[in-house]
Order: structure tokens, then C-alpha cells, then sequence
């Protein structure tokens, strides 16, 4: 990832910014798995990351401003956060999965997630990007009491594993 983009066109510098599949993966899964140490994010990659592909994408998540790396003691992993920048590209994953859902095979229980998101609309979103605040910035919910929009798609994740068995 450059610091400067190439061009002031938006599309290129967002483009620039995620690009590349592995970084946008890497994304969802900190995202969506909740997935935010090294070894997480390779042991459970459904894509079936090396591991150097993952350290050099983390290292330019972490440059782009997309996450942050706090740096563990010895002998402890260290964790790896989201910036709100990186909380906002949450829509652009939902405009993924959706595109990915008509134009590409999927399987049921791989693409249940992004279905929900679709048929939530931007409310849903905004549930989930409080909750990714919440637990990556600090940041308590505006509506604490409100449902989880993460719970509503690990259950529906769940859901469409038993109903593919």
C-alpha cells in the first residue's frame, strides 16, 4: 500500500487501499470472525492464507490506517485492531457479498452472512459498525440494549452449517 495514491481519483485511491483480495479476506475476517491475532487469522482462513502473504498484508493494514498492532510482551500475541476507517469499509463488503452472491458460485452457509447483511440494509450495518467500535475502539453502543447484529449472523452462520450437514 502507497501513502500517496497515484492519482486524486477516489475509486484509485480506495482501490490502492484494498485492492488486493488478501487484504479485503484478512478484513472480513477480523470483521466478521472476530479473528484478531496472527495465528487466528491463519489456522482459520477459509482461503487457505500463507503465512507470509499474511504477515506482508497485515504489515500494510496496519500502514494503510486500516488496523492498528498492539505490540504484545514476550511471549504474548499480539492483537490487531480496527480504525474506524477500517470499521467503514464494512458497507463495501456487504456491496461485495452481494455481487459475489449473483455473479459467483457460493455455497449456503459461506455467503448466509452477506445475505442478512443485504436484506438488513444499512440499519444492520450500522448495528454492526457499533459493535466493531465497541470492540475494537472502545467505543460502548449507542443502544446497548439493543441486540447484537454480530449474534444475529454467527446463529445464521450456524444455522446453514447444521442445515448443510
Amino acid at each position: 500500500m502507497r501513502g500517496k495514491p497515484r492519482s486524486g481519483c477516489a475509486v484509485n485511491a480506495a482501490v490502492e487501499a484494498l485492492g488486493d483480495q488478501w487484504s479485503l479476506i484478512v478484513l472480513r475476517d477480523v470483521m466478521f470472525g472476530g479473528r484478531r491475532h496472527f495465528r487466528e487469522l491463519l489456522r482459520h482462513s477459509e482461503e487457505g492464507i500463507a503465512s507470509n502473504i499474511l504477515s506482508s498484508r497485515l504489515k500494510a493494514l496496519v500502514a494503510g490506517g486500516l488496523l492498528t498492532q498492539e505490540q504484545a510482551e514476550r511471549g504474548r500475541r499480539a492483537t490487531y485492531s480496527l480504525t474506524e476507517a477500517g470499521i467503514q469499509t464494512l458497507p463495501i463488503m456487504v456491496a461485495l457479498g452481494s455481487w459475489g452472491m449473483r455473479h459467483r458460485p457460493t455455497t449456503p452457509e459461506l455467503s448466509v452472512r452477506a445475505r442478512l447483511l443485504e436484506d438488513g440494509g444499512p440499519h444492520l450495518w450500522e448495528d454492526h459498525m457499533d459493535e466493531l467500535r465497541e470492540a475494537h475502539l472502545g467505543i460502548p453502543r449507542p443502544n446497548p440494549d439493543h441486540p447484537r447484529a454480530s449474534e444475529l449472523l454467527q446463529a445464521a452462520y450456524e444455522q446453514a452449517l447444521t442445515e448443510a450437514r
